[in-house]
């Protein structure tokens, strides 16, 4: 069950009356500036365009100029259907007299979306869990307290495995081209990093003479070989078999000598 916020200018309407013959839970609001700042948290905001096609246009661009993280719909009649483009920057629209089925399944695929979305933001490499989305990092489900430029400098890093960066290309990459400061930046973020890192500051690793990069886990590797079973270690190698020919070959010989 998803809680929903429609907008309207009206707040006695019905735009979409299938809503009220499912489970999710609607709040009507009136879209005006003084009531969306005090506006609740909601799943997802239905904006009510049956009315005034150019102010809903305008309430759809500043909500998602203000950066919502929820899906944003609109529902129009049939005749503003022709209204609606790129423009409107909506997840997906509805028509009024939309059945429940209808209206159940694009909240679905909504929400759906936005979690993959949400998912697709994130980069998980050795241990490490970075959300660019929320700005916020993890290293082995213990949350980082990181500065702007410490996280941004994880997340270049991490983003290119095993690659070897120099100074001046990560001043120039997570500073700036117009940053005017030193090489001596780096070091210290990245002696920073480490440090707020703990047990896995080897992540960041230092090549001599050259700069620094981000070292795979060296479990992904140890994992990929397969230990040895005890029938293995028994199983006969070439050098025991010559060994063992070697000494059967002499003991027989000794045999020979002894009969003579």
């Amino acid at each position: 069950m998803a809680h929903i916020l429609m907008l309207s200018s009206a707040p006695d309407a019905e735009p979409l009356p299938a809503l009220g013959l499912l489970s999710h839970s609607v709040e009507v609001v009136v879209a005006a500036p003084t009531t969306l700042v005090a506006a609740p948290t909601t799943d997802v905001i239905i904006v009510d365009a049956t009315t005034n096609l150019a102010a809903a246009k305008g309430l759809c661009i500043v909500l998602n100029s203000s950066g919502i993280a929820c899906p944003l719909f609109v529902v129009v009649t049939d005749g503003g259907l022709a209204a609606v483009n790129q423009q409107w920057h909506v997840d997906d629209l509805f028509v009024v007299g939309a059945g429940p089925a209808e209206v159940d399944a694009r909240i679905r695929l909504a929400l759906s979306r936005r979690e993959g979305d949400t998912s697709e933001s994130k980069i998980r490499a050795s241990g490490i869990v970075i959300d660019e989305a929320s700005y916020s990092a993890k290293a082995k489900d213990r949350s980082l307290d990181l500065t702007f430029k410490e996280f941004e400098l994880l997340r270049f890093l991490a983003s290119h495995p095993s690659h070897v960066f120099t100074r001046e290309q990560l001043l120039s990459e997570v500073w700036g081209y117009d940053y005017f400061g030193g090489t001596r930046t780096v070091d210290v973020h990245v002696r920073r990093l480490r440090a707020k890192l703990g047990d896995l500051e080897s992540l960041i690793g230092t090549v001599r003479n050259v700069g620094y990069c981000f070292n795979i886990a060296e479990e992904t590797e140890k994992s990929a070989i397969i230990p040895a079973t005890p029938e293995d270690s028994e199983a006969p190698t070439l050098a025991n078999t010559v060994d063992e020919s070697a000494s059967e070959h002499a003991a027989s010989a000794q045999q020979e000598k002894i009969v003579v």
